[in-house]
């Protein structure tokens, strides 16, 4: 399906992605409804195009954190027993075990998705879904001794997986799956966003490795809807990060559940 967005509505869109995709409201739910509005004919292509954006910003944020991961992970392959004593290299280990229900669960969905993105009372009962998530963050209780261990990193993978559908938020579901586990507040705002990479970046890959995709995307009024995701979603990010950090993630419960049901009436 191509696309007939202009630099106009791809740089609206861009705003709703960074808004978005950081803040627990789904960007895939509002991007649906975004390109309805707009009218702009949006496909897979042009949502996985303006994640890039924000997969961009999450990366400049969490930089030093992704190359300790990276430098644990090659210390494990000469010291296997760091696994059991060293919880950065714990950390990553978790963020390769959830990436894979969470890409089993992308691959097997991934048609359906883009049909249900159309489908407004599905976006609508998902938007409820995230509303509820929210307010079950409140019961998390921190546990001390809390380490990622890959069974507890593969449960929030799944929940990650279960994001896909349009209108569930991913941050929403991941932090709150972490927080239930027991991990502190800074624990689970990072490790949210450091196993989003492997599942963004793949999408990425997947959706704009053939020729024609970035076309299908937008060209380049899709690139400039990515850019203006990057510039949005970096301030949004650091705004989540002191709105976890106070415990306050249900609150945006109080915009998404009066939205479910308004996207609900008005489709």
């Amino acid at each position: 399906m191509t696309t007939n967005a202009g630099v106009l509505e791809t740089s609206i869109l861009g705003v709703v992605q960074g808004l978005t995709e950081f803040l627990p409201i789904s960007s895939d739910g509002h991007l649906a409804l975004g390109q309805r509005l707009l009218r702009t004919g949006g496909n897979l292509e042009m949502t996985v195009l303006l994640h890039a954006g924000t997969l961009v910003a999450t990366l400049l944020v969490f930089r030093k954190e992704v190359l300790a991961l990276f430098k644990e992970l090659a210390a494990v392959v000469k010291t296997p027993s760091r696994l059991k004593t060293d919880p950065v290299a714990m950390e990553g280990l978790g963020v390769v075990v959830a990436s894979v229900p969470t890409a089993v669960i992308g691959l097997l969905l991934k048609k359906r998705v883009e049909a249900w993105s159309n489908v407004t009372w599905i976006v609508a009962v998902c938007f409820l879904g995230t509303g509820l998530v929210l307010l079950a963050s409140r019961l998390g209780k921190e546990r001390e001794d809390f380490r990622w261990t890959p069974a507890r990193a593969f449960l929030l993978g799944l929940a990650q997986g279960a994001a896909v559908l349009p209108g569930l938020s991913r941050s929403a579901c991941t932090i709150t799956t972490a927080l239930l586990l027991g991990a502190p507040p800074k624990d689970a705002f990072r490790f949210s966003f450091l196993v989003s990479l492997p599942a963004v970046g793949g999408a990425l890959l997947l959706e704009l490795k053939d020729p024609g995709a970035l076309a299908r995307a937008g060209g380049a009024a899709g690139v400039v809807g990515a850019v203006v995701a990057f510039f949005v979603g970096l301030g949004a990010l650091y705004a989540l990060r002191g709105v976890v950090s106070r415990g306050k993630l249900w609150a945006f419960a109080l915009y998404v559940i009066p939205l479910a049901v308004l996207t609900y009436v008005l489709g």
